[in-house]
């Protein structure tokens, strides 16, 4: 459990190296397709690295990169060249790596002979696996076991711990010489022509082994990542944008949030969850997921109900100190590496998350105000008020957090590195804190519950729930409000004091509803002043705060799932103009970064540095940021559905010549336009009236949709 309290960060990967994803599965490594021993390169599956080695060598001699070719996030081509030929001054030798990353590994080498000879060569590829924890070599703590074995036979290699119950099978076509650690072909390549190898590397998991989804028997069209990313491209709503950035920008996210799947291989009709992010996120977190889930709802809602739906499944139902877990619990992060034995689940479970369990709740709340999934929305009803009784037990009347045992993590709201919840004069807070956007979620999953009852025709319980909501939302605004400061504090410690540095965590409390009206101007006014906004997004924390560092990973940096939620936020209480400025300011920033917006990069203002400095260990693709621009253009949209009741509110700002078509709803596909004269949507079903106005912030109280 000694992964759990890692405080630092992984080392960076930096911007020579290249990262594929599929599912659970990814790579790392050298731009020429190397992976190079002894940092954190490999190919990883089931949170185990299966390979720590694969390198090429033509004639003894390492190739030399020449481009990158990207294409699927699974799927990227290298081109290199060998070294010259005997009493050749320039290569005439090109070498291309097709690799296909999922469930292992599947590499078609060709080398083709520009010459006008043909090329007699050795080739080589060196093969190791250390078979390490992804959480170790995260750390940088690699705890190298002694009885890997390397074994080759007439088709490769086989490498196989019996300490770690983990492996890998390299198998190539044509069979090649193999020696423990080494596949070696001597090959002829004809003059201008080609000589190509088929590898494919395969996991094995308690003895089992398990072909690579990219099979070589069987064409690559066919595999089952493929067929998926077929689907979801033909699935997904087709947006058309004359602004050339956003295009790009939904685009990429599109795909980066397709490549973050996860299916379940026992649970094949069941929807996908969605990993975190790569590369040391490849996994099921629940804030992470969650989060993600709500904020791709205009592209996808099987991705909200697969979430919920195996998180309930997943759910506390037992006290266990070193886990976390307590009865209606959601979890934290799901792994399934090497380092102790595995849990109930096929896995290993941690709940040390304090907001998982009441972000449950909301997604629930919200997928139903969509319209969507009613009946499997009712089976999950018993695991929302499991849910929600964990909250009532745990909340007095705020919900708060302290880690069981010191294996646990320190901190377990969003903000979870150890110096992430801090006073004005950079204090560190000490447990039990009770985070600010925590009771905003704990309070918006009160009033769905209420919601829940309402559609039930359950008015006791209804009115139980909407009380509840109505105290905690009062307790919340004089506790927590700093009528000196102006601003909202970011928790409450263990003594009952309020946490009192400036930080972004007020603004998720904009996007829940539980600010008091007339306090939004004030915190929309910090959220945009100089000490919190860069010009690209609003910093965790406010520069003018004591623990401040735009080179941190919360004290001051900039998370575009952070912008997201406090731009929704702004938009809810009537703020466009500093939603806007955060929405395009981030939209400027993914331009930078290539279209893809990372997990965070660093704080510092836009007038200093006119680019955005990246953060070196951030992940990228990272589910809740490539989400971020999706929620963005729901805020903007000023699109709110609340199916139940019959009504959709549509009231665009900052967007014009926008097409949404094929957007999932109650359904149905609907379609948006956004032009001069306005914004309609086509294909609502009936019964549903649209309203081409903002929703009031408070809406989600029961008394304002009566």
């Amino acid at each position: 459990m000694d992964a759990w309290t890692f405080e630092g960060q992984p080392g960076a990967l930096g911007d020579t190296t290249v990262t594929l994803v599929e599912g659970g599965s990814f790579c790392v490594c050298a731009r020429n397709g190397d992976i190079l021993p002894g940092g954190a390169q490999g190919v990883y599956h089931a949170d185990t690295r299966i390979l720590s080695r694969w390198e090429l060598r033509v004639d003894e001699t390492p190739v030399e990169n020449l481009k990158v070719i990207p294409a699927e996030p699974y799927h990227a081509t290298f081109l290199s060249k060998a070294a010259p030929r005997p009493g050749r001054a320039e290569s005439s030798l090109l070498v291309i790596r097709d690799r296909y990353v999922g469930g292992g590994l599947r590499e078609d080498l060709t080398l083709r002979n520009l010459g006008s000879e043909p090329a007699g060569c050795v080739v080589d590829i060196h093969v190791a696996s250390d078979m390490a924890d992804l959480f170790e070599v995260k750390a940088g703590r690699i705890r190298h076991v002694t009885d890997v074995e390397t074994t080759s036979d007439r088709t490769g290699l086989l490498i196989v711990s019996a300490c770690r119950s983990r492996g890998t099978r390299v198998v190539a076509e044509p069979a090649p010489f193999a020696v423990p650690g080494v596949l070696i072909f001597r090959v002829v390549v004809p003059a201008r022509g080609e000589w190509t190898v088929s590898l494919q590397v395969n996991p094995i998991l308690e003895g089992e082994e398990s072909p690579a989804w990219f099979s070589t028997h069987h064409p690559l069209e066919h595999a089952e990542p493929a067929r998926r990313r077929a689907d979801w491209e033909r699935l997904s709503p087709i947006i058309v944008t004359s602004d050339r950035v956003l295009a790009r920008v939904l685009e990429r996210s599109k795909e980066d949030l397709g490549a973050l799947r996860l299916f379940e291989s026992d649970k094949p009709d069941e929807p996908p969850t969605i990993a975190a992010g790569a590369p040391w996120f490849m996994t099921l977190f629940g804030r992470d997921s969650l989060l993600t889930s709500w904020m791709a709802l205009q592209m996808d809602q099987c991705l909200a109900l697969g979430t919920l739906r195996r998180l309930a499944r997943l759910q506390g139902t037992v006290d266990d100190p070193l886990t976390e877990e307590e009865p209606g619990k959601i979890l934290h992060e799901l792994r399934f590496g090497t380092q102790t034995g595995a849990s109930p689940h096929a896995g290993r479970a941690y709940y040390g998350s304090v907001d998982s369990t009441p972000l449950f709740v909301m997604v629930m709340g919200e997928l139903r105000r969509w319209g969507m999934y009613g009946e499997a929305v009712e089976e999950l009803m018993p695991h929302v008020d499991a849910a929600l009784d964990w909250i009532r037990r745990s909340a007095d009347p705020f919900l708060s957090y302290r880690r069981k045992t010191d294996h646990g993590l320190i901190n377990q709201g969003w903000k979870d590195s150890f110096d992430g919840v801090n006073f004005a004069d950079g204090t560190i807070a000490s447990p039990p804190i009770a985070l600010a956007e925590v009771q905003g979620y704990v309070y918006a999953a009160y009033i769905a519950r209420a919601h829940f009852a309402h559609e039930a025709g359950d008015s006791v319980l209804e009115e139980q729930w909407k009380a509840r909501a109505e105290r905690l939302r009062d307790a919340f605004n004089e506790r927590f409000w700093l009528p000196d400061r102006g601003y909202y504090a970011i928790g409450l410690d263990g003594a009952g004091r309020a946490i009192d540095s400036l930080a972004s965590n007020m603004g998720h409390c904009l996007w829940t509803g539980i600010v008091d009206e007339d306090r939004a101007p004030y915190v929309a006014e910090r959220l945009l002043s100089p000490e919190m906004f860069t010009g690209y997004g609003v910093r965790t924390l406010a520069s003018t705060m004591g623990a401040y560092n735009p080179m941190s990973y919360h004290n001051g940096s900039v998370w575009p799932h952070d912008n997201a939620l406090v731009a929704a936020g702004l938009t809810r209480y009537g703020f466009t103009g500093e939603a806007q400025r955060i929405a395009f300011g981030l939209l400027d920033a993914a331009e930078v970064f290539g279209w893809r917006l990372p997990e965070l990069f660093c704080g510092f203002d836009r007038a200093e540095f006119t680019w955005p400095v990246p953060y070196p260990t951030s992940c990228s693709p990272q589910a809740w940021a490539a989400a971020s621009p999706i929620q963005l253009v729901r805020s903007l949209l000023r699109f709110e559905p609340w199916i139940p009741y019959g009504r959709v509110w549509l009231d665009p700002v900052g967007l014009e010549g926008l097409r949404i078509q094929g957007l999932p709803l109650a359904g149905s596909r609907v379609t948006i336009e956004v032009g001069q004269d306005g914004a309609t949507v086509t294909g609502l079903p009936e019964g549903i009236t649209l309203i081409n106005e903002p929703r009031s912030p408070l809406t989600a109280a029961l008394r304002q949709v009566h």
